[in-house]
């Protein structure tokens, strides 16, 4: 079985990759279109991208099991001792639009728990990786949490979140609401401190979440579902129940906010 290093040098690899192939369609007009069901849109450039990837790191890795957005659900991987978890393109619709902050999120799972993550923004070329022993990293250099409180706070949420029914007797806390269209990405803004939180009061897939999860926890901050529990990846569901995250003094003060 390869080191998690090892797995991460690939994951890499394959990032840089999926970014070149995004590029060639970013404000090129690529062809989209509406999933069934109103699972959201999809492009080309997203299909390309995963093809791609699922060629590359199965080639590498054989009897790896594979989860992505852009992929028929493969029950195998339920019984693979380890599994990729990828989002093609996270923020389609900011990639649809032209805009800069969409990602490419590609994790490693070992059991339940992430070992390897990358997220990588070819725009900005921004890379942030992470093992499960290692430190999380953004291009090359060490990233760690704000240490916040709530008061003032800025949390990487949507719009509903800021509703009094989510929190105890109705008190929202005076934090201030910001988003960025990538998921993936907006747990990485609350591991390097650029933003104190994220916050999905939402079930979340977990090709979204995978990569960014374990980035902001090796980088130092708490990262649990939206009742406090511990992630569980590569379940037959494919779904998290929500998420906060963010240094260990604003999770807590988070989490005593919502109502349960």
């Amino acid at each position: 079985m390869p080191a998690p290093d090892e797995d991460l040098a690939l994951l890499r690899q394959a990032a840089r990759a999926a970014g070149r192939i995004a590029m060639g369609f970013w404000r090129q007009d690529p062809k989209a279109w509406d999933k069934a069901d109103g699972a959201g849109p999809v492009t080309e450039a997203d299909l390309a991208v995963n093809d791609a990837l699922q060629a590359l790191l199965t080639t590498a890795r054989p009897d790896y099991g594979w989860l992505s957005e852009e992929s028929e659900a493969d029950p195998s991987r339920l019984d693979a001792r380890r599994c990729f978890i990828i989002d093609p393109i996270d923020g389609t619709r900011a990639f649809i639009a032209g805009q800069e902050g969409f990602s490419h999120s590609l994790a490693v799972a070992e059991g339940e728990r992430i070992v390897a993550a990358v997220v990588h923004l070819p725009v900005s070329d921004r890379t942030y990786t992470a093992t499960a022993e290692g430190p999380a990293l953004l291009n090359g250099l060490p990233i760690a949490p704000s240490a916040a409180g709530i008061d003032g706070a800025t949390v990487l949420t949507y719009r509903a979140a800021s509703e009094p029914a989510h929190w105890a007797q109705g008190r929202v806390p005076r934090f201030r609401r910001e988003f960025r269209p990538s998921l993936a990405w907006r747990l990485c803004l609350a591991a390097e401190g650029r933003f104190d939180a994220a916050l999905s009061l939402r079930a979340a897939w977990e090709w979204d979440i995978a990569a960014g999860s374990l980035i902001a926890e090796r980088a130092g901050a708490r990262v649990t579902d939206r009742l406090g529990h511990p992630m569980r990846f590569n379940s037959p569901r494919g779904m998290v129940d929500g998420l906060i995250v963010a240094g260990p003094r604003l999770h807590g003060e988070l989490l005593s906010a919502l109502r349960r």
